[in-house]
């Protein structure tokens, strides 16, 4: 026989969270790497076509409360990324000083995205025994926002992107406030403010 459960009434000042939104731990630069990798098999990627104007994908990350859309084609494979950096950065104001005319609103993902084969990724197996500290370390190497992690997937045996690596949100977990775009300073600032 089981027992009833105790309820309580519910206090003032409590808020409900989308789907979508895990609420991550807070975490240390030796903590595992994993704890701060979004995992794609718990949260949906958010993706983009490259034929999508950047003015829609701009609002696709504003809409997803994410800085990193994975660009796909028609059957899921990737094609590239594109990051806000890429779409509210210097990067369009360049291209459209190079094609000598036109408008922000005739630029597509396609015009600002990284291709596939400019994009560094990591393998699960390796960020699987890896450190906070270790990622940091990567992405700053690498003057890198974002990481994507591969796994090779045991039915298809095709890769796929496991996860994503954010400094943003490692910042967030690790309890450091930072600039959005700023590489450079961005790890510097999560050393200092860690008091590294």
């Amino acid at each position: 026989m089981h027992k009833s459960l105790q309820m309580s009434k519910m206090k003032q000042g409590v808020i409900w969270l989308p789907a979508n939104a895990l609420s991550p731990k807070p975490t240390k630069l030796n903590s595992p790497a994993l704890e701060v990798m979004t995992d794609l098999r718990l949260v949906q990627a958010a993706t983009v076509p490259s034929s999508e104007s950047i003015a829609r994908a701009t609002q696709l990350m504003i809409a997803r409360r994410v800085r990193l859309l994975l660009v796909v084609n028609a059957d899921g494979l990737i094609e590239g990324l594109i990051s806000a950096r890429d779409t509210m950065g210097e990067k369009p104001v360049k291209i459209l000083q190079e094609r000598r005319g036109g408008s922000f609103e005739d630029l597509i993902v396609a015009d600002l995205m990284i291709p596939r084969p400019a994009i560094d990724v990591l393998d699960i197996d390796v960020v699987s025994r890896a450190e906070v500290g270790a990622i940091i370390e990567t992405l700053k190497q690498n003057g890198r926002q974002h990481a994507l992690v591969l796994e090779n997937d045991p039915v298809s045996g095709k890769e796929v992107v496991r996860g994503i690596f954010s400094a943003t949100q490692i910042a967030r977990q690790l309890g450091v406030a930072l600039p959005i775009f700023e590489v450079a300073q961005t790890f510097a600032e999560i050393t200092s403010a860690l008091g590294k």
